[in-house]
């Protein structure tokens, strides 16, 4: 009898809390190897270029960096420097606020979701696009892509990829069609986020700048790359239509109509009530005041009343709101608390990231050699100038998204670096965050370890070499697109 042949394993690729954590030990390790070192630092906090010095090490214990990273990362650095004088990161780059705003927006989203109005809106958009389908294209990718760059929506779309896919396939298209649909138009939303509190908020807050520094380079990336989008889509359906053979799916047509339109789908009618429209207003009025709040009015000369919020501020009107929200929707006191509290739960796993990888910026601190990287990346770059420096750092935000592809644990681990070697380069920190947000997002419309990618596609029956054949025109055109508007920001 034959042996039995050895399971082969399958690899997986690693979690982003896995990731951070094996970064987190070799910079342990690397502070007993580069040397130490610091810049001067103005009052702003900001480095002096030119004023590098050595300074004596202070290497970090692997186990007790390990362990106390995230936690010291979450408070703020612990000055653990020995005996060297060092501007204190922490209190300007503590992870507690963000992580606190992040649990609170999970609230308040998930209330919102709760009350059934966005559901119940786009299902009343559907129902009105009936016999005039070819419309939802724009009108949908509109909806979902100002979703995406307001609060970075991703798995909320997975509630809709039965009933816009079963209205397509009646309709005359395919499930590629109605699939990048949904995830092209959240996902160039996200990449082109404008105030999208998980990408440009924390990024923002820890780059050193703010959500209205550079929003209208990013409104002009959202809206240019919206309607490529649209148009990519249209095109593509509209072939459908018209030749259903020109379907990359297309042997697969007979099969996606019975699983889609003999029953199960999922696309019952939803009612869209006045107590839905009151809390949509309400849920978009949520992120119009916190814009509001964050823009420094008084500094850009106009006499319009300056809140000077940030973090705390923030985090404190997505919690008014959402508690609003539920009491409109009569959700009852025990449902809102139990929803509210379900849906910070669903972004602890977020928040955790963010402490892990602020984590390794509090090791790096803490063993003086923060400043040395930096010095070595101002000499690298010199030479470059301020256009090459943004493309260069575009570039190289492509491989880290996919290393990293939490787009909060990236932002927290790589804008305590980047965000000063910008300034080396004459480039304002705002760039530096679009240029992150930007080739994030373009990675995450592709990316294998997005759950958001991998599960849209599998409910929409598109196979992943499918998606890559389909997509990869339309992301060549959003990159081109997000170099220029950086390299004219350069400029400008």
């Amino acid at each position: 009898m034959a042996a039995a042949t050895p399971k082969k394993r399958k690899f997986t690729f690693p979690s982003a809390f896995t990731i951070l954590f094996i970064l987190l030990v070799l910079i342990a390790v690397a502070t007993w190897v580069i040397p130490a070192g610091l810049y001067d630092y103005d009052a702003d906090g900001a480095p002096i270029p030119g004023t590098y010095h050595s300074v004596p090490a202070n290497p970090q214990k692997l186990l007790t960096s390990a362990l106390k990273g995230p936690i010291n990362g979450m408070y703020g650095i612990e000055n653990d420097t020995g005996n060297v004088d060092v501007w204190n990161y922490g209190e300007l780059f503590g992870a507690i606020d963000v992580a606190m705003f992040v649990l609170i927006i999970g609230g308040f989203l998930g209330v919102t979701m709760k009350t059934g109005a966005i559901t119940a809106g786009i299902a009343w958009v559907v129902s009105k696009l009936k016999g005039k389908e070819k419309w939802m294209f724009p009108i949908l990718m509109t909806i979902f892509a100002i979703g995406g760059t307001t609060y970075g929506m991703a798995e909320e779309t997975l509630a809709f990829y039965a009933l816009i896919i079963t209205v397509m396939l009646a309709a005359g298209y395919d499930g590629l069609a109605a699939g990048a649909l949904i995830l092209l138009g959240a996902g160039i939303g996200t990449l082109g986020s404008t105030i999208n509190p998980f990408a440009t908020g924390i990024a923002s807050g820890f780059a050193g700048t703010t959500i209205s520094e550079g929003l209208v380079g990013r409104l002009v990336i959202l809206v240019v790359g919206t309607a490529l989008g649209i148009l990519f889509v249209m095109r593509y359906a509209e072939r459908v239509r018209k030749d259903p053979s020109k379907s990359l799916i297309y042997d697969q047509k007979a099969a996606n109509e019975k699983q889609f339109m003999t029953g199960g789908s999922g696309a019952e009618s939803v009612e869209f009530t006045g107590r839905h429209k009151v809390i949509l207003v309400l849920f978009f009025l949520a992120f119009v005041v916190m814009v509001y709040g964050v823009i420094p009015w008084a500094d850009l000369g106009l006499p319009i009343p300056t809140w000077w919020w940030w973090f705390p501020e923030m985090t404190a009107c997505f919690l008014f709101f959402g508690i609003l929200i539920g009491i409109i929707g009569k959700l009852g006191e025990k449902t809102l608390v139990d929803t509210f509290v379900d849906g910070a739960r669903d972004m602890l796993g977020v928040a955790l990231i963010i402490g892990v990888a602020r984590g390794i910026t509090v090791v790096m601190n803490n063993g003086l050699i923060t400043d040395t990287v930096l010095y070595w990346a101002e000499q690298a770059v010199s030479g470059l100038g301020g256009v090459g420096f943004i493309i260069v750092t575009y570039l190289l935000y492509l491989p880290l998204s996919f290393l990293i592809p939490s787009s909060s644990g990236l932002a927290t681990v790589s804008m305590p670096i980047m965000a000063p070697l910008a300034q080396f380069a004459g480039v304002p920190s705002y760039l530096v965050v679009t240029a992150y947000q930007t080739a994030n997002g373009l990675v995450n419309l592709v990316t294998p370890t997005s759950a958001v990618v991998m599960g849209g596609l599998a409910i929409a029956r598109v196979g992943y070499g499918t998606w890559w054949r389909f997509v990869w025109p339309l992301l060549l055109l959003l990159a081109a697109l997000s170099i220029v508007i950086l390299a004219g920001g350069v400029l400008l």
